[in-house]
């Protein structure tokens, strides 16, 4: 079965935000154990520069390691290993609007019936009146495996998503396509925003 990629970084952009990241971490943790040298000496200043750095690190090789497909109706995510959430048999759907550095951010949360087993799709990036959306092809499959999702009431999602796909079909400019005016109407000013199902489908009946 064919593995369609749900992760859109350029290879080389990737790299380059490692590295950004893992030097981020260094000069952080150097700080860091630079007071704590000035306080109790060398031995301490290292030990505290450690224990900064090491979950930085880690944050930081993990995201550089994520990467999402969809095969049929599962997505697969890997980071440190691969695990496969059933879209269909999701026991809850929620959609996510996290807003960083004036750039909002649309996800698609499934949680599955095993306990820890979850997946994040990001749907649509957006920055001022532009942005970045998953291509046509994987939101036509996500809407698919979504409508057959009774449990969690994926219907609403799906929606939401043929919505989209109606949207750009048009020739919409982003402005007015439900992904971003989704995104427009979180609180300004909070970092993350969740809309549970009754939330998406009182917006999605208000859809034109």
């Amino acid at each position: 079965m064919d593995r369609l990629p749900l992760h859109q970084d350029d290879p080389r952009l990737r790299r380059r935000r490692m590295i950004s990241g893992l030097c981020g971490a260094v000069l952080f943790a150097a700080a860091f154990g630079g007071i704590g040298g000035l306080l109790g000496g060398q031995v301490v200043g290292l030990v505290v520069a450690a224990v900064v750095a090491v979950p930085l690190v880690y944050v930081v090789l993990w995201t550089a390691r994520r990467r999402l497909w969809l095969e049929g109706n599962s997505v697969l995510v890997r980071t440190w290993r691969t695990r496969r959430v059933d879209i269909v048999q999701a026991s809850r759907i929620d959609l996510l609007v996290t807003d960083v550095r004036g750039m909002r951010t649309v996800s698609l949360l499934l949680n599955a019936r095993q306990r820890g087993k979850t997946a994040k799709i990001d749907l649509a990036v957006y920055a001022g009146t532009g942005g970045r959306e998953q291509g046509v092809l994987a939101l036509r499959r996500l809407a698919n495996a979504l409508m057959n999702n009774i449990e969690a009431n994926g219907m609403v999602f799906s929606e939401l998503l043929v919505a989209q796909l109606k949207s750009e079909a048009r020739g919409d400019g982003a402005a007015d396509r439900p992904l971003y005016r989704l995104a427009s109407a979180a609180p300004s000013g909070r970092f993350a925003q969740r809309f549970t199902m009754d939330a998406v489908s009182r917006f999605v009946a208000r859809l034109d």
